[in-house]
């Protein structure tokens, strides 16, 4: 089963390529947002998910980095929603508590079909270098909408942003890594009594 997909979103704002493989390394990744500390993240995603992603954006960074940020976790939630195709085999469930130094993230994913975000951290800082910290939550939302996941993310510790915004991404990637992986027992099930995700 080829668990890929490919995604093109051009708006007034924001033009992204995007291509996922869900059963990739990771290392293979190519990313380029146009903002820098995204660029880190995603990749800390990537490494950590075993997704490859050959992400491109241009976006309107010069107003701020809300419209390629939010554009940017829609167009992956798209991808991985399509590359799961009818979730047949995958084990659905998946949490961590990931520690990054003093920060300590909880992080919990089922892929439902239904998506939304529940998400709970105070940042010490409005920015990350130029790149504000709110934006986290908007890119976490963007990506469980469109992916079709329900995604609990949580600061349980923490004071420095960067530790803090590193742990989510982090922590992301390795639920997201066992709860896309297929389960040999199951290869042929939807995990749902419904019979459909």
């Amino acid at each position: 089963m080829k668990r890929t997909a490919s995604i093109r979103r051009t708006t007034a704002e924001t033009d992204i390529t995007l291509k996922v493989s869900l059963d990739g390394k990771g290392s293979d990744s190519h990313i380029s947002t146009g903002i820098g500390f995204l660029d880190h993240m995603l990749v800390l995603f990537s490494m950590h998910s075993g997704f490859t992603l050959d992400l491109t954006c241009k976006g309107d960074t010069w107003v701020d980095d809300h419209h390629s940020t939010e554009d940017i976790g829609i167009a992956l939630g798209l991808a991985v929603r399509e590359a799961l195709g009818e979730r047949r085999g995958i084990t659905r469930y998946a949490s961590i508590a990931l520690p990054m130094d003093e920060a300590l993230i909880l992080c919990a994913v089922d892929i439902s079909g239904r998506g939304a975000l529940y998400y709970k951290a105070d940042f010490e800082t409005e920015k990350i270098g130029t790149f504000d910290t709110q934006l986290v939550e908007e890119f976490l939302r963007a990506f469980a909408v469109n992916a079709g996941i329900t995604l609990h993310v949580q600061e349980l510790a923490g004071h420095n942003s960067h530790h803090v915004a590193e742990g989510m991404f982090k922590a992301l990637g390795r639920t997201m890594r066992q709860a896309v992986s297929v389960d040999a027992r199951f290869a042929d099930q939807v995990p749902s009594t419904k019979g459909v995700l």
